[in-house]
This record gives C-alpha cells, sequence and structure tokens, in this order.
C-alpha cells in the first residue's frame, strides 16, 4: 500500500468511527489500518483515552485485534483480561483504559486487510447484538467506500498515463486503444459520483479535461477561421454524453448514473440542443470536435 493510500485509509477510518460513535452511543470507537506485515498499528480514536492505546501495535494473531487479522472475522470479548480465547500480549494497555468489553471487525477489501474497526465499553455490561450488528454493517460499508476509492483511483492512473502531455506527446490512441480510453473516461465520471472525496473528485475532473482536450478532436469553426462560441454543458449532460458515446440506451445509462430514464433523456435534449445537433449521435460528435469527450 502507497503512503497516499495508506493516509486515506486512516482518514476514512476516522470518520467512520465518528459515524459508528454517534450511531451506538458507545463511550469508545477506535481502530486503524493494517500494514504489508499484517500488524495492526492503532491510531484513530473517537472518544476518551488516557493515550495508552495510541500507536499500539498489534502483531499478526496477538490480542483481540491481531486475532481478527489473522481470522478475517469479527471477535468478540465481554471480559478482555479474563478471555481465554485470546493471547494476553496486550492486557497492560487494556487495563490503562480500563476497558471491558470489545468487539472487533475487519476490513477487508478484494482479499486484502486493510484495517480493524472496534467498539468498546469500561462497564461489566456485555456488549448488545444491537451494537455489535452495527460495528459489522459500518465496516462493510467502509469496505464499499475504499473499494470505491481504490478503482477510482486506479482509473484515474490509467487515464492519466493515457493523456498526452503538452510538450512531446504521444500520437493519440488508435481503434481499440481509443474506445478503451472512452470507456474508462465515461466509467470514471460514473464512479466519481459516489465519491464524497473533494480532494479526489478534483483530480479526476482535472484529467478528464486534459483527456478530452489534449488534441483527440478538432476545433470547429464556421468555415471562415472563426470559431464558435464554445458551448458549457453541465456535468450530468457530460456525464450522459459519456455513456451515449458507448451505444448504451438511455436505460442503460439511467441505471448507472441513478437517475430515471425521462431525466437521461432530459440532459440528452439539453445536450443535443447546446451543441446544435439533430440526434444523439450527432450530439457526440459535436462535443468530440470540440473537445468536450475523449
Amino acid at each position: 500500500m502507497n503512503r497516499s493510500v495508506a493516509a486515506d485509509d486512516q482518514t476514512r477510518i476516522q470518520r467512520t468511527l465518528a459515524r459508528l460513535r454517534d450511531a451506538t452511543d458507545l463511550p469508545l470507537t477506535f481502530g486503524g489500518a493494517v500494514n504489508s506485515g499484517m500488524q495492526l498499528q492503532l491510531t484513530q480514536f473517537v472518544g476518551a483515552i488516557t493515550g495508552a492505546l495510541r500507536g499500539a501495535v498489534l502483531d499478526p494473531g496477538r490480542g483481540l485485534g491481531g486475532k481478527v487479522v489473522t481470522l478475517r472475522r469479527p471477535q468478540l470479548v465481554n471480559d478482555y483480561v479474563g478471555s481465554p480465547g485470546i493471547s494476553h500480549d496486550y492486557d497492560h494497555i487494556i487495563k490503562a483504559e480500563s476497558l471491558r468489553g470489545l468487539v472487533a471487525v475487519p476490513v477487508v477489501v478484494r482479499r486484502s486487510m486493510r484495517g480493524v474497526l472496534y467498539g468498546a465499553v469500561r462497564s461489566a455490561s456485555p456488549l448488545g447484538d444491537r451494537v455489535i450488528q452495527s460495528v459489522v454493517e459500518t465496516a462493510r460499508e467502509l469496505e464499499q467506500d475504499l473499494a470505491v476509492r481504490d478503482e477510482l483511483e486506479r482509473r484515474l492512473q490509467w487515464l492519466t498515463e493515457q493523456t498526452p502531455q503538452p510538450k512531446g506527446a504521444a500520437a493519440e490512441p488508435a481503434g481499440s486503444g481509443r474506445e478503451q480510453v472512452r470507456e474508462a473516461y465515461a466509467e470514471l465520471r460514473i464512479l466519481a459520483k459516489d465519491t464524497d472525496d473533494p480532494a479526489l473528485r478534483e483530480r479526476i475532473e482535472a484529467v478528464c479535461d486534459k483527456l478530452s482536450t489534449a488534441g483527440l478532436g478538432a476545433r470547429c469553426d464556421n468555415g471562415a477561421g472563426v470559431a464558435r462560441p464554445e458551448p458549457t454543458l453541465s456535468a450530468r449532460e457530460l456525464d450522459v454524453l459519456a455513456c451515449v458515446a458507448l451505444g448504451w440506451t438511455n436505460p442503460q445509462v439511467a441505471v448507472d448514473l441513478g437517475i430515471t430514464v425521462e431525466t437521461v433523456k432530459s440532459y440528452l435534449r439539453s445536450a443535443t440542443r447546446k451543441l446544435h445537433a439533430r440526434s444523439r449521435l450527432e450530439a457526440v460528435v459535436a462535443a468530440r470536435r470540440r473537445g468536450l469527450l475523449p
């Protein structure tokens, strides 16, 4: 895992822990990311702590968290120090924080251990089923969030590599290569709408802009060497056109963008009008000529 991805994992874990605490009223939620050596480092906390837990590194199979990393299954103890089911390498930390009951759930993305989420109480009352289920469901939501982010990063990197640079630019991809670029472009725009990370969305938009304008289409003029005013399409109009350019039907576009068929038609009509086109095909061609689509 590279540093930027690891740092982003920590940020997303912190947000998730905050939501989990709000949903369960647990006195403490915490967790951290798993490194390439399968060690879990506890770095994210929501709730009061003395500091004993902060920065602790748990080895695979050791303690509750290490057991979760090894088994890749949720684990529960209602009396940590007295539990016979775990090693007690970290009892001193748990005692320092006066923790009693803990549930720990793995965060696994595409078979890769990415982190562990904990919910903890300091009382002798056992953790209820509702709380345990909330921790499990929250971990699953985080897995989906990380999977989407990973896919965005992968496609963003691929598109960046395909985008010609201003100086010494490589030739435009031809044939199937060009279609792959266009398909990745459309799918990236679809995935981008699901991210709540402004910085990542900005990067995606910047790469899409470069890809669509980096010599992949000739600019139109009025035949006298005077450029026509460029139409301004909304982000959603571009999303629809990018999908239509791949030959998708309106129902297919609606499903992928999470909107109704009638809304797709509305965006398509608006884009077609702005581009002075008479059909969806002409609209795609006009958008490419103006550098609005790759």
